[in-house]
């Protein structure tokens, strides 16, 4: 299944920002791995020096910004595990900023942050492959919206594109 195949009613309209920044040529498990690579060799190419540096003060770091995404993955993908397995709990949001400033990513070595990603992303890349096309379709309600896994997917990649355009305009 590609992006191009979700319905609108699948995710709120702000995941749209994201899930418009996933590149349609390849289905869904597809991305999930070539985006990882991707995402991880455009790190490594980026200055040593530019890796503590906010574009303005109280801004996240670029270190911070990837562990907001590393978290940001982990929830979604809890959800996506939750409304696959016909769990109809409503889920509730997720504070990205306190998040930000509990994981403390700035401190961390980026190949330690780079091998977490990669370690999430595998682990995920599992979870997904394991989801039969019904339980991809299921919907649930995370942060009062309605949510499908295969959008819960498609929106942990957009997210990481979004985030590395950011690191292009304004940190590079």
């Amino acid at each position: 299944m590609k992006v191009s195949q979700l319905q609108p009613t699948e995710y709120a309209t702000y995941y749209g920002t994201y899930i418009s920044q996933v590149f349609d040529e390849y289905s869904l498990i597809e991305e999930l791995e070539i985006s990882l690579h991707r995402f991880i060799k455009f790190v490594q190419d980026i200055p040593m020096d530019k890796f503590d540096y906010r574009y303005a003060e109280s801004k996240w770091t670029i270190k911070d910004i990837i562990q907001h995404i590393i978290d940001a993955e982990r929830v979604f993908a809890y959800r996506a595990l939750r409304f696959a397995r016909n769990d109809a709990t409503v889920l509730p949001g997720f504070e990205e900023n306190g998040y930000v400033d509990a994981a403390n990513g700035n401190n961390r070595s980026i190949m330690e942050l780079l091998t977490e990603l990669s370690a999430v992303r595998h682990a995920n890349l599992y979870l997904f492959k394991s989801f039969k096309e019904e339980q991809l379709l299921r919907i649930g309600i995370a942060s009062n919206n309605p949510m499908s896994v295969r959008a819960l997917g498609f929106v942990i990649i957009g997210h990481q594109n979004h985030h590395q355009r950011i690191f292009e305009e304004r940190y590079l």
